[in-house]
């Protein structure tokens, strides 16, 4: 899996890791933040997530925290990764790494920030909440890139930071170019390098650590810069 993401043991991460691990067979990852202790701050889809974490944790009586109105939670590792496995989200990967990750949602070009920043502004935003859940435009891994690098775009009405979801809205454009390139009587293998390659520049042009539309906003300005 080196080329799709980057799997590790519990026992190598740290407070402030950004943490990921793939559902429905490698369909999408769902992400949250490490915050110690056995537990992960993560942002869910609203009050359905909260009771399948409450209901099927044993062992941790915090698990499945959450105010009221809020999509972020609290919850245990264990409840988190669930039957899948743990992967590490990494951040300052070269152009190159980039590009060769076949999956979006894996890798940044943009830097961390120290992991007690990380953990404060995750722990803030439980508090707080992180506005409205959305699949395309903030999502858990949305939650989970800010926490690490604060970094937010102006037209975050318009256009999330995840990864995955970049990668998915490309996917048609990528369809169209390799259909194109066909017609021309390419060969398929060809054609499969072409889309391939386009769908790997896509997500790197759209890469948080590339784009020049974002910038970075304190976690307590941040309900008064989506105002």
């Amino acid at each position: 899996m080196g080329f799709v993401s980057h799997r590790v043991d519990r026992k190598e991460i740290k407070p402030g890791d950004h943490i990921y691990t793939w559902r429905t067979a490698f369909a999408y990852a769902h992400h949250g933040i490490y915050v110690g202790e056995n537990k992960v701050v993560h942002f869910t889809t609203g009050e359905k997530g909260y009771k399948s974490i409450q209901d099927s944790c044993l062992t941790c009586p915090d698990c499945g925290f959450h105010k009221n109105g809020s999509g972020v939670v609290l919850s245990c590792l264990d409840c988190f990764i669930g039957t899948g496995s743990l992967y590490l989200f990494q951040y300052g990967t070269n152009t190159y790494v980039h590009i060769s990750r076949l999956r979006g949602g894996t890798c940044t070009i943009a830097k961390s920030d120290p992991p007690q920043e990380v953990i404060h502004r995750a722990m803030y935003l439980l508090q707080n909440g992180f506005g409205n859940y959305s699949l395309v435009l903030n999502n858990c891994e949305d939650f989970a890139l800010y926490c690490k690098t604060s970094l937010l775009g102006r037209d975050c009405a318009d256009r999330g930071n995840s990864g995955q979801v970049n990668g998915w809205a490309m996917a048609p454009l990528n369809v169209i170019v390799s259909s194109a390139v066909k017609v021309f009587r390419c060969s398929t293998p060809v054609a499969a390098v072409v889309g391939t390659g386009m769908h790997c520049l896509s997500r790197y042009a759209n890469d948080i650590g590339v784009r020049k539309d974002v910038v970075k906003i304190k976690v307590e300005d941040m309900a008064l810069f989506r105002s």
